[in-house]
């Protein structure tokens, strides 16, 4: 396996921001999303164990737990999203969610962005940018330039969202004439893995308009951005503006538990199950619903979105303040607590000072990571009930461990 730093930690527990190595040595914790409420939160624990010592089954048997959660979950969408299938893993939806878009089109094309990553299954591994698939990407799949802050598609941030459509209508061409068609476009309405640039509300709108008009579906992958991460919405989608025809979940959904799902129009969901007649094992399961259900919960009562979004705004004040003290900062971004410094030193990305950053500050007590098509930003992600103090001793650790490291 892969593991993160140079040296890596070897982890023993978890409460809150907070992880303890086997040595009893504690770090702040601002990468992992998915203990999302908290790592190891005590409501979340006692669903998972009260859940598990009554009932845990497949859902070819009924259970209410799956149900009520499915209700819980859609109030949080556009009316219209009102169906869900509940899956194991970020994979498995981008997986499902690729699979209702040909159901519901005939069609097979499917455009994704060309630094992006959407899981780990033979089909939405086509799609992803870290490694090409033994041999090559397969004809049905067209990867489009991403957006990017400091190197925008098209050489200027203020016509990139005009370029960024001009690749979409590219690729439908191409796929049109291969006789693929377009049955869907897949994105991470925050562009989570391509660096979260800075876009305004309606970048998306004209290249949805040209895969709409050739027939095709556009799913929102809200495994990163999602359940309020982001502090001004619920949902990434909810921030620029545009309305999915399929929505996939996973990470956080279930606070470390392996949940995940799909929500989409009820007659999407039909014509998938008419096409594939799916079933998931341990998708939905009591035990899983019980998790998910406590997370909803949780972000409702101790307001975590309105965390994300006050905390996230200070801390993006810290560190307009780091790049004014450190001339390597070339761009500090995000929203919420979903947010990071770009790096850049005489004129070109700064990848080997990203990665000894990341060292540097993991040797300090802080763990993050690098993001982008360059791994040159810093990114910054913790459980969303990261407070100022926590923010506070971010922006003092990367003070110094800047100034060790550049």
């Amino acid at each position: 396996m892969t593991t993160f730093y140079r040296q890596p930690v070897h982890v023993a527990r978890g409460e809150g921001v907070w992880l303890w190595d086997r040595d009893g040595r504690r770090y702040l914790d601002c990468y992992n999303n998915v203990p999302h409420v908290g790592h190891c939160h005590p409501r979340v624990v006692e669903a998972i164990a009260s859940q598990a010592a009554t009932l845990n089954t497949h859902t070819r048997y009924v259970h209410d737990l799956i149900l009520d959660y499915g209700e819980a979950l859609t109030a949080k969408f556009a009316a219209e999203l009102e169906s869900m299938v509940m899956v194991c893993s970020g994979s498995e939806a981008n997986d499902v969610a690729l699979r209702m878009a040909q159901a519901m089109t005939g069609k097979t094309g499917i455009i994704g962005t060309d630094n992006t990553y959407h899981g780990n299954t033979a089909a939405v591994s086509q799609l992803n940018a870290s490694k090409v698939p033994v041999g090559g990407y397969l004809p049905h799949v067209r990867r489009v330039a991403a957006p990017d802050n400091l190197m925008p598609v098209g050489g200027d941030r203020a016509t990139q969202a005009k370029a960024f459509a001009e690749g979409v209508a590219r690729a439908v061409a191409e796929l049109e004439a291969s006789g693929h068609g377009v049955s869907a476009l897949i994105v991470c309405p925050y562009f989570a893995n391509e660096g979260f640039p800075t876009l305004e509300r309606g970048f998306l709108d004209p290249a949805i308009e040209i895969v709409r008009r050739a027939g095709g579906l556009v799913i929102a992958d809200e495994v990163q951005p999602g359940f309020g991460r982001i502090g001004s919405h619920w949902w990434g989608h909810q921030r620029l503006g545009f309305a999915p025809d399929i929505v996939t979940l996973g990470k956080p959904m279930g606070n470390g538990h392996p949940v995940a799902a799909v929500v989409t129009r009820h007659e999407i969901l039909t014509r998938f199950q008419e096409a594939f007649k799916y079933f998931n094992t341990f998708g939905g399961n009591p035990v899983s619903a019980a998790a998910a259900m406590a997370v909803l919960q949780v972000i409702e009562d101790e307001a975590l979105v309105e965390n994300a979004r006050d905390t996230g705004a200070y801390a993006l004040g810290l560190l307009e303040e780091l790049a004014a003290r450190h001339d390597v900062i070339a761009d500090v971004r995000g929203a919420g607590l979903f947010l990071g410094a770009e790096l850049w030193r005489d004129g070109k990305p700064a990848t080997a000072l990203c990665a000894a950053l990341v060292d540097e500050m993991r040797d300090r007590g802080v763990l993050l990571h690098s993001v982008g098509r360059h791994s040159n930003t810093v990114k910054l992600r913790p459980p969303c009930v990261f407070g100022r103090d926590n923010a506070d001793m971010l922006a003092e650790v990367m003070d110094a461990a800047l100034g060790a490291v550049a």
